[in-house]
């Protein structure tokens, strides 16, 4: 019999801490759910749980499931954690995070779903300064810190919940949505899909999901998401940046590379919008935000304001300090596609060279993404790359950081391999100047390790 939160008194999560399963957390408390939980130590996440009364749990012991009438627990932790084994052993019902999330979306009357390879966090984000101005009352569910929410959840009704999807071990196949947002479709995740058809055919499936009096709405920028719409048997609208149902025209930067734009609705002016964060692929984001604002009956003058107060979340181009005239943002980017539109933005930005760190997490999309036709560095003047970071994977040796030099100087001849962070601020120290801006993406340590470029 398959484990269900309607029958859980006490829920205890292992792996609280965690954005999404602190956000989950949250909101089954307020539904009046007594939850516990358990992690290796404080996150930017856990307090708080303990300001809404929830007990935390630092470290992992069995009996701190002791009485739970559910176990819910996150990817990363194995069958192994102890918590999980007394669960078994004294038949405690487990389930993982993202039937959980699919289960809690049920609850809602109306469920905005937020799905793509790349956008979803910024969109959800956007979504979350536009319940705000128009007074929604959403119940959201982001998947990074949003300053707004100081956290990745709001807390609202149980009309409307609006949530990230991620497409990551199918995780998004467990939502019921009402309205799905299919920003793109790419090869990513391969380590757990092998190939863009696999990809391809879970987007599908999550299409399907919706019911037939639901909405689709599709970014028509990208060729599968634009080839995916008319197979699906349901109600669609697309948007883009220069065509779709809704799209942009006349499109201008300010002196901080940010662009304002005319919306268009269906060949029809709506109004001129301007945005604080920079890129087309902003644009392109907030175009996706007015198609569920529209939906949901939101005045353009709200969405028009919340466009304007929307900050990027963090990991997103965001500016971490500056030394010696040198700005340094991170951007949360590991795929090509993503880097690309980070660097195309960062040309926005003021600054007389642009310095790339890029850190790939994976050995799997090294080997696949990195070493071949690399052309996504072509805006930065030099790209540094230090040694891959093993992630979920084991280093077999397959594949090396200078196979990804080399892969990106046989198309943009601008990298330069430095084995760790400690050798690229030592480079940076010397070769950058003022007016320079030195950006880092990645996925995996790389947030951290960009402190020692301050």
């Amino acid at each position: 019999m398959m484990a269900s939160l309607d029958e859980a008194k006490r829920i205890h999560f292992v792996g609280i801490g965690g954005c999404s399963m602190s956000g989950i957390a949250r909101i089954l408390n307020q539904q009046g759910h007594v939850v516990t939980g358990s992690d290796r130590e404080p996150t930017q996440f856990t307090g708080n749980l303990e300001k809404e009364g929830i007990t935390v749990y630092y470290g992992h012991k069995a009996e701190q499931a002791e009485g739970a009438d559910l176990l819910v627990y996150s990817a990363a932790i194995k069958p192994e954690n102890v918590e999980r084994i007394y669960a078994r052993e004294h038949g405690i019902p487990e389930m993982e995070r993202s039937v959980a999330l699919g289960q809690l979306s049920e609850r809602f009357h109306n469920v905005v779903a937020v799905a793509g390879c790349h956008g979803k966090t910024t969109i959800t984000s956007m979504l979350a300064f536009l319940n705000e101005q128009a007074n929604l009352g959403a119940t959201l569910h982001v998947g990074g810190y949003v300053d707004l929410l100081d956290g990745g959840v709001h807390l609202g009704t149980e009309d409307l919940f609006i949530t990230e999807a991620c497409e990551y071990v199918r995780s998004f196949l467990t939502l019921r949505p009402t309205i799905a947002i299919v920003n793109n479709i790419d090869n990513d995740h391969l380590d757990c899909y092998g190939d863009i058809e696999h990809i391809i055919a879970a987007f599908d499936q999550f299409c399907h999901l919706v019911p037939k009096d639901g909405l689709i709405l599709g970014c028509i920028d990208d060729a599968k998401v634009e080839a995916l719409l008319p197979t699906l048997n349901r109600p669609y609208h697309t948007y883009g940046l220069a065509r779709g149902d809704y799209h942009a025209d006349h499109i201008d930067y300010d002196e901080n590379g940010y662009p304002s734009f005319d919306l268009i609705d269906k060949d029809r002016f709506i109004g001129r919008v301007s945005l604080s964060v920079p890129g087309e692929h902003n644009i392109i984001n907030a175009i996706a935000v007015y198609a569920v604002a529209k939906q949901l009956k939101v005045a353009f003058a709200d969405y028009a304001a919340a466009m304007h107060r929307f900050v990027n979340t963090k990991r997103r181009f965001e500016l971490l300090g500056e030394k010696n005239g040198v700005k340094v943002y991170h951007d949360y980017g590991h795929h090509p596609n993503e880097i690309a539109a980070t660097l195309q933005a960062a040309t926005r930005v003021p600054h007389k060279r642009i310095f790339c760190v890029f850190q790939c997490n994976s050995y799997t999309r090294a080997r696949t993404l990195f070493c071949e036709n690399v052309t996504c560095f072509r805006n930065a003047d030099e790209v540094l790359v230090p040694n891959i970071y093993p992630g979920r994977e084991v280093d077999t040796g397959i594949v090396h950081a200078r196979d990804m030099v080399d892969g990106i100087n046989r198309a943009s001849h601008n990298a330069k391999y430095l084995a760790t962070f400690e050798e690229i601020a030592d480079y940076l120290d010397t070769h950058a100047t003022p007016g320079d801006i030195v950006i880092t993406v990645g996925s995996g340590d790389v947030y951290r390790q960009s402190q020692k470029l301050l």
